[in-house]
């Protein structure tokens, strides 16, 4: 992916220097045992519910630990890795404004951008508390996306999904929530998983993410042709990630059998067939897997 030198974006809200942690009777996780939790966070799917509803709760924070003190902002330097990687996220950020947009303004509409929150170990969000056990998420009630920079670590040490576009993916993943929430996509969904019962709840948020995919093929397609920086390789790395953040895939990597009625983002397979569909059409038309009969 060409992307040193190009324009970032202001949206951008880094808090890798304010140092929070988790106060008072908070779980502190580290090393072999974040590892896991991020392992077993995907197989089970992160409970999407309070990030569609905008619901608190999870993490172990509470109101006042949220609150960071002046003893917490301890101003440690970033690395130069840190602001490398501050800079890609910032670069692709800025991509997917500018697709979305576009795509937006042809249909008569516009859009409003996502803010996008770096941090490092934990922080919190009005959807609860975000660590690298969450994984990166998007949180309605305030419309930000939370990314734990060390997860493309993770993508890539222990998922088996390195590279750059593996890395722009997982950006554009989040920021398709976005756009499903511009849509009023993720406001129907949790009315119709409020009602719900479990299996038919999972299958509802199975076919948010599996269109976060095909949306962010859509971005992908787009930003080849606007920016030309899609390099050879570039697709298949992203769709490498899709496969292998995979219900059934992450299920096993944890050592289960693949449930099926616990899956909430969907099969390796499903998840790359819709990136796929997304890349290949350019269409967000193509990405209405609420009318598919099979996914």
């Amino acid at each position: 992916m060409r992307w040193q030198g190009r324009r970032g974006s202001s949206n951008i809200e880094d808090r890798r220097r304010s140092g929070a942690r988790m106060g008072g009777g908070g779980v502190r996780i580290g090393g072999l045992g974040l590892v896991a939790l991020v392992l077993v966070g995907w197989a089970l799917g992160v409970d999407v519910t309070p990030l569609l509803t905008g619901a608190g709760g999870g993490g172990g924070w509470s109101q006042g630990e949220a609150e960071l003190t002046e003893a917490e902002l301890t101003g440690a330097e970033l690395t130069g890795a840190d602001r490398q990687i501050g800079e890609f996220v910032s670069v692709t950020l800025a991509d997917t404004e500018e697709v979305w947009a576009g795509i937006f303004a042809e249909a008569g509409g516009s859009y409003a951008p996502a803010t996008l929150v770096l941090f490092k170990g934990v922080t919190a969000s009005p959807c609860g508390g975000a660590s690298g056990a969450t994984g990166p998420f998007y949180c309605p009630s305030d419309q930000k996306v939370y990314l734990d920079t060390a997860f493309f670590d993770t993508l890539e040490r222990q998922l088996g999904a390195g590279g750059d576009f593996a890395a722009a993916y997982v950006v554009a993943h989040e920021v398709a929530h976005h756009v499903q929430d511009e849509l009023g996509i993720l406001r129907e969904a949790s009315r119709a998983r409020s009602s719900a019962g479990e299996a038919r709840s999972n299958a509802i948020s199975v076919r948010v993410e599996l269109q976060a995919d095909c949306l962010s093929g859509v971005f992908a397609a787009h930003a080849g042709d606007r920016f030309g920086s899609i390099e050879p390789g570039d697709i298949a790395e992203a769709m490498n990630a899709a496969r292998r953040i995979g219900d059934d895939t992450l299920q096993r990597s944890a050592g289960r059998v693949p449930m099926p009625h616990t899956f909430t983002h969907g099969t390796s397979q499903q998840r790359e067939a819709w990136f796929r569909r997304g890349y290949e059409s350019g269409d967000i038309a193509s990405c209405d897997t609420f009318a598919a009969q099979s996914l």
